[in-house]
């Protein structure tokens, strides 16, 4: 969990100083929305497939509990083990002591978010559990001692040469330039990690509360290894993530694969049941699947900001945030980031540790336009707004007072047209000391406070109502009406 407060502006400066960065992100999140749009145009009724997934998870969060105890009854049925965990240090703790009992040495983990977020990596390690990341982003991220970048694609900010540098420095390997020998590389490592892996540890994209089945879904086979070659199979799930029927399973898979990836399919969906059933030449003798709330609970008894946990962590907020393109996961300053970020990291942690997030914001409203299951991720973000400046656990902020001031003469100047005439032509004539460049620069306090990151471009000498008169008066005057 966060123990810092996260500075979001503190970070974004950072991140906007390195044009690497800013490459990378533009490249990947413009090659992915055009993928989503493609596939998504390829489905007629996919308007129709957005409306009922948002309504099954309405209908799922409304009734949480009671699905949350189907679950439970299907997966122990079906010879499973159901663990419930309140925060992550319950969830980590029940893992670890499920390979203690089972004298687990070495542990693979396909790409999970929930593991991400209680931490389950450190917690193995410090009890002395080999702990391996087989997803490649994520074993990148690992080598690193780095942190995901994205929820889909956790490596985004590394180049091909970093992450040749890193293999040749981890590995004693010559430095490749063809990403087919890094890929071949980090195979044979893993490869060896899945052969003398105890234990198995996954998250979960769904599951089914009818029949107690999980859904877990992957481009890499990865995922697939770890929850079968292992003797035990460990998942980690989000209390969210329920599926109420198996016929409702193929809505999500497609949603979540267009939406992700732009595929119509992802290339592997593992559907898993319990464990290894006797004839059965391959999956876990144990399957456990942990319950983990860490504050959701919470979050289901809001009716303002309950609809976060309709997400099915498909990433498309993300890439269509303008916020993100800028300035990437990091800045975020924890597991989740972008949009999703914004909205769940307050309400999974200390709101005044991360007072900053809902803020990290444009609103403009494209996050809610691309989403699969329809989150209105502008009216959660101004309910948590509110929230964070009625309790005060805002940082003050100095210019307060004078925004505040700034923003009431701007108000009145905008509703009267005669002074609003009087001031451009005021701003002209006094612009005058601040112009460079055809910016207005070097601005007194507070507005030197928004011209520091941002361009000011200088007020036009005729302005554009003048503009419009001199072009539409006359044989074009249809156009005004």
């Amino acid at each position: 969990m966060i123990t810092e407060r996260i500075d979001f502006k503190k970070n974004s400066v950072e991140a906007l100083k390195s044009p690497k960065l800013k490459k990378a992100l533009v490249n990947f999140t413009d090659r992915s929305r055009a993928f989503r749009r493609k596939a998504v145009n390829e489905v007629s009724e996919w308007e129709e497939l957005r409306s009922e997934a948002r309504r099954i998870k309405e209908d799922v969060i409304n009734n949480l509990d009671s699905y949350l105890l189907e679950l439970e009854k299907s997966v122990i049925r079906m010879g499973g083990n159901v663990h419930w965990a309140k925060d992550a240090e319950e969830a980590s703790s029940i893992v670890v002591d499920i390979a203690r009992e089972n004298n687990v040495r070495n542990v693979v983990k396909s790409k999970s978010m929930a593991t991400e977020e209680i931490e389950l990596n450190r917690h193995l390690i410090s009890n002395g559990i080999n702990t391996v990341e087989t997803d490649l982003g994520e074993y990148i991220v690992q080598l690193c001692d780095d942190h995901p970048f994205h929820i889909i694609a956790p490596a985004i900010h590394k180049t091909k040469e970093d992450i040749s540098k890193l293999f040749s420095e981890k590995f004693g390997v010559p430095e490749y330039e063809e990403p087919e020998k890094l890929t071949e590389i980090a195979r044979k490592k893993l490869r060896e990690k899945f052969l003398s892996a105890d234990m198995g540890v996954s998250g979960v994209n769904f599951a089914v509360a009818e029949s107690g089945t999980i859904a877990i879904v992957e481009n890499e086979g990865n995922a697939r290894l770890a929850t079968t070659v292992p003797d035990i199979h460990v998942a980690i799930m989000g209390i969210e993530k329920i599926v109420p029927k198996f016929e409702q399973l193929s809505i999500f898979l497609s949603l979540l694969a267009r939406s992700a990836t732009g595929q119509k399919s992802s290339t592997y969906v593992s559907l898993i049941t319990g464990p290894r059933r006797e004839g059965e030449s391959d999956g876990p003798r144990q399957f456990h699947l942990v319950f983990l709330d860490n504050g959701r609970s919470d979050i289901a008894r809001s009716e303002e900001t309950k609809e976060s946990l309709y997400c099915i962590r498909c990433g498309a907020c993300i890439n269509i945030c303008p916020v993100y393109r800028q300035v990437g996961g990091h800045s975020y300053g924890w597991v989740y980031s972008g949009p999703i970020g914004a909205v769940i990291t307050p309400q999974l942690n200390d709101l005044e540790k991360t007072a900053d997030l809902p803020f990290a914001s444009s609103l403009c409203g494209a996050c809610r336009d691309v989403c699969p299951v329809k989150i209105d991720f502008p009216h959660v973000l101004l309910s948590l707004r509110q929230k964070v400046v009625e309790q005060g656990r805002k940082k003050p902020d100095p210019a307060g007072f004078m925004e505040k001031i700034a923003f009431r003469v701007w108000s009145f100047v905008f509703s009267k047209p005669f002074y609003y005439n009087l001031t451009g032509k005021m701003m002209v004539f006094l612009q005058y000391f601040y112009q460079r460049d055809n910016e207005l620069r070097g601005l007194p306090y507070p507005f030197s406070k928004w011209t520091k990151e941002k361009n000011f471009p200088a007020f036009s000498k005729k302005p554009f109502r003048e503009r419009w008169k001199e072009k539409y008066h006359g044989k074009n005057r249809t156009l005004l009406k």
